[in-house]
């Protein structure tokens, strides 16, 4: 180990800190060495976001995305966090092939985006926020493989959140990630919501859809919960929770995302860790032990850790009146 891993715990749980308040209050309920490697994966994948969100055009971002990939292949110097990150995913068993999906999906950020259909925005979600999904079950220990599937949805379903909150922000930099199918058959599109022509009452259906979409995601996750160790599933139940708060509050307010960011406050937030709780009691008490639901990755099922059982794309054409029933 040519790194200092104690001085890149400590700058990772200030990065922690300092930019991720809903993880941050999920960490209380983790083991000390177990927030000390989630601060480590958290800083790594902010580094790869930052990159690109902060570059001053968008091929210096691109070139600093490329030397990460270097530093991470080995072909170039890796730099403590990317060294010490690299040695984790190791000890895991994680296949690198999951960070270079990260990176692929924050690679697309760098030009305009604008998402045409639900594949594409089921790959995109798999990639920038499934893959961290899979990279904490190494950091909790959740070492079945049928851990992972679940694990990916409740990172799809937050990157899901993610978007139904940022619509206006995310135009403002060029980038749609709404599918463009639904917001035709709403009635509006990706160039109208950039030009912010698009009818409000429109955008906003849109958003409902995809925030309905995003609860099947959490609803699968719920049922995942069950392969997380004690000690550190509490703290998985919070984040969900609190993060899908976000998404219960954007839907009271009509799925009006152009109104402004929908923040959760602190009190809903602890009335909200305090609802994880009783479900971490009750799934003690009743654990869920239904299977995961394979079409739920029907767009996705040849990355890594994806349900073996989801239909690829030879079968979607047997089965297309079970996926237009299911909906993505």
């Amino acid at each position: 180990m040519s790194y200092d891993r104690a001085r890149v715990v400590a700058e990772s749980r200030a990065t922690l800190a300092r930019h991720a308040r809903t993880f941050d209050l999920a960490g209380w309920f983790l083991p000390p060495e177990r927030l000390d490697e989630a601060a480590v994966v958290y800083a790594f994948c902010r580094l790869v976001d930052d990159v690109i969100d902060l570059a001053a055009a968008p091929g210096d971002g691109l070139a600093e995305v490329q030397a990460i990939e270097d530093e991470l292949a080995g072909t170039a110097a890796a730099r403590p966090l990317i060294a010490c990150y690299r040695d984790l995913l190791a000890g895991w068993g994680v296949p690198l092939q999951v960070a270079h999906e990260l990176i692929a999906g924050v690679r697309a950020d760098a030009g305009p985006v604008a998402l045409p259909d639900d594949a594409a925005l089921l790959r995109y979600c798999y990639r920038v926020a499934g893959t961290v999904g899979l990279m904490m079950c190494g950091v909790i220990g959740a070492r079945d493989p049928l851990a992972l599937p679940f694990a990916l949805d409740l990172g799809i379903a937050m990157q899901m959140t993610n978007i139904a909150r940022d619509v206006a922000e995310d135009a403002a930099h060029g980038r749609v990630y709404l599918p463009g199918t639904r917001l035709a058959a709403a009635g509006t599109s990706a160039d109208e919501l950039l030009a912010g022509s698009a009818e409000r009452g429109a955008v906003a259906e849109v958003v409902l859809g995809l925030l309905a979409t995003a609860e099947r995601y959490y609803a699968s996750a719920e049922a995942g919960m069950r392969f997380i160790p004690w000690r550190s599933r509490l703290a998985i139940v919070v984040a969900s929770r609190v993060y899908r708060a976000i998404g219960l509050r954007l839907r009271r307010r009509g799925g009006d995302a152009l109104a402004g960011r929908t923040v959760v406050p602190a009190l809903e937030k602890a009335a909200w860790t305090a609802v994880a709780v009783l479900g971490f009691v009750r799934g003690a008490v009743w654990p869920r032990r239904e299977a995961h639901a394979s079409g739920l990755h029907r767009f996705i099922a040849d990355l890594p850790g994806a349900d073996a059982g989801a239909p690829g794309p030879r079968a979607r054409g047997a089965r297309v009146l079970e996926l237009v029933r299911d909906g993505l």
